[in-house]
């Protein structure tokens, strides 16, 4: 009994210092994300727009639950925009939701949607338009909205069932309604994802009345297999609309979190693909999703080897695992926090493109420690994850003008053209002491997501110094770097451009004309020459073992 419980707390101990260990590596890009939701008020707003004054109250306590998340280096919030068949901003479609006033239908006199997205892209945040697509509500919700709700006014699109309303997957005019509502969010709004919940069944489907439409639409298929392809058709039609109009918006869904029976491990009959009839993995396969938001709110042999088999069929696709930091709270479960900080790691180790938090409230509250295990796990900025398989790399910026001023760094580039009507190029800054700077090294990011190409930095040092930036596309998809050294006060390049290394390790030497050494450092594909004075500079490249590979004559 002893030596068990000596094993236990070597374990314990050994599990502890690891965690420690995979707090000091934060990768480069990674989805922070949260579901900010509206239902009941749950996370925003609890203010309610009554009167006029009441609308910056309404904004105000967005912007305090946004600078939370900024200050936990958050970069995608899922705000909850279709809550029940109604909406938070002005649609041609479908109500204002009582959520925002308390009365359904009321207009709140300003946009919600629209005013959360400039004040998450303020902050350098995406914000992902999220939609519960088929459930409607309870039969007190839709007795609420009276002559506005669906059931009233497309009938055949609706089913109820056990006490609620959700919409027909069946019914192929349902593909037709929602593609219309995620048609109208993205033309009119410059979000950066939409976030499809619910794109399934019921929770229980044993009795749901649909064998007419089935008979009807069938067509040989069995029960399942039709059930399964109705939602593959839905999310199909969804991310066509999407691809088609706004290609850099990012179409997402949160499955149930297991998403089949594994071979050692069983789903207990709660999954996605049998119990309400989500393909999830296929459609990471057809590519017709760029990311999945696996509902993993289990711990233990419920959580991990999920985690793993959603990213071992990812096809290339971005997989985030959902964590539901509301097990934190007693009522919830109480789990330790030391539970959800094993399961950010495990995500990580497994290749995940991040986590999400589910919710905000449960967060920011810090339930059981959330929030400082947070500012651990994520205590350095992570930019966005780029979507390599639409975007191609913009060509880097070159650098017009370079100067330094005691600590103060300042240099400009000119604008790299976006392609035709994508947005525009956004650019991010590197830097680090020496004579070359690691852009792949996250702790070397200056600032990001800059419009502007100019850049001043008080660098804090008189050492000498490496800087770079690079161009990012709407995709998130960054170019090659354009340095800057600058040694002293005086910055020694201008933007050359070089071929690819012939090998690993090689070397640039700057030589006057007298053929002193002015500079020596790493490659870059990218270097400069600038704060010279006029005249000839000799550049040679050297490889690893220093052998001249070839030698330029640079004119000023």
């Amino acid at each position: 009994m002893i030596f068990k419980k000596y094993i236990s707390i070597l374990f314990l101990a050994s599990l502890f210092c690891a965690l420690q260990a995979q707090d000091k590596v934060v990768p480069k890009y990674e989805y922070r994300a949260v579901w900010l939701t509206t239902i009941e008020n749950l996370d925003w707003p609890r203010v309610l727009v009554k009167n006029p004054s009441d609308i910056a109250r309404q904004k105000q306590e967005l912007c305090v639950i946004l600078d939370s998340l900024e200050e936990l280096n958050v970069n995608t919030v899922l705000l909850q925009t279709r809550v029940r068949g109604d909406v938070i901003y002005p649609s041609a479609i479908e109500p204002f939701s009582h959520v925002l006033t308390g009365v359904e239908g009321k207009d709140p006199g300003y946009d919600p949607l629209g005013f959360a997205i400039e004040e998450c892209h303020k902050r350098g945040m995406q914000l992902h338009a999220w939609l519960v697509t088929m459930p409607l509500g309870k039969d007190v919700h839709i007795a609420r909205q009276g002559k506005m709700a669906l059931s009233r006014k497309r009938r055949a699109l609706c089913t109820h069932y056990r006490g609620a309303w959700y919409m027909e997957p069946g019914n192929p005019e349902t593909a037709d309604y929602l593609v219309a509502l995620v048609d109208e969010i993205v033309r009119k709004y410059n979000v950066d994802g939409i976030h499809l919940d619910y794109i399934r069944y019921p929770d229980r489907t044993t009795g749901y009345p649909d064998a007419s439409l089935y008979r009807k639409y069938g067509k040989g298929l069995s029960l399942g297999a039709w059930r399964r392809k109705n939602i593959t058709g839905i999310a199909r039609r969804i991310y066509e609309c999407v691809k088609s109009v706004k290609p850099w918006v990012r179409v997402s869904c949160a499955p149930l979190g297991k998403y089949d029976n594994l071979s050692r491990y069983s789903s207990l009959g709660w999954d996605a693909r049998n119990a309400v009839f989500q393909e999830a993995q296929e459609w990471m396969r057809d590519g017709i999703m760029d990311i999945i938001f696996p509902m993993l709110y289990f711990n233990g042999n419920n959580f991990y080897p999920f985690v793993r088999d959603w990213q071992e069929n990812s096809y290339g696709r971005h997989v985030v695992p959902g964590v539901g930091i509301y097990r934190l709270v007693p009522k919830y479960g109480g789990w330790p926090a030391m539970e959800i900080k094993r399961q950010m790691h495990t995500s990580r180790e497994a290749g995940t493109a991040g986590t999400a938090m589910f919710r905000t409230a449960h967060l920011l509250g810090n339930a059981g420690g959330g929030r400082e295990l947070f500012e651990v796990v994520y205590r350095a900025p992570a930019l966005v994850p780029p979507m390599l398989w639409h975007g191609t790399r913009p060509s880097a910026p070159v650098i017009s003008e370079s100067r330094r001023e005691n600590h103060a760094v300042t240099f400009s580039w000119g604008k790299v053209a976006a392609k035709g009507g994508e947005p525009a190029i956004k650019y991010n800054v590197y830097a680090a002491v020496g004579d070359t700077v690691d852009t792949g090294d996250i702790g070397n990011l200056v600032a990001h997501s800059l419009s502007d190409t100019l850049f001043v930095w008080n660098c804090r040092t008189a050492e000498p110094l490496s800087v770079a930036v690079t161009a990012v596309d709407a995709y998130g998809v960054e170019s090659e770097p354009a340095v800057a050294l600058f040694a002293g006060n005086k910055a020694l390049f201008e933007t050359i451009h070089l071929p690819e290394p012939r090998s690993w390790g090689q070397r640039i030497e700057l030589l006057d004309v007298h053929g002193r050494r002015l500079y020596f450092g790493r490659y870059s594909r990218s270097v400069g020459l600038h704060g010279l004075q006029g005249g000839c500079y000799i550049l040679n490249v050297y490889d690893r073992h220093g052998a001249r590979l070839f030698s330029r004559k640079v004119v000023r």
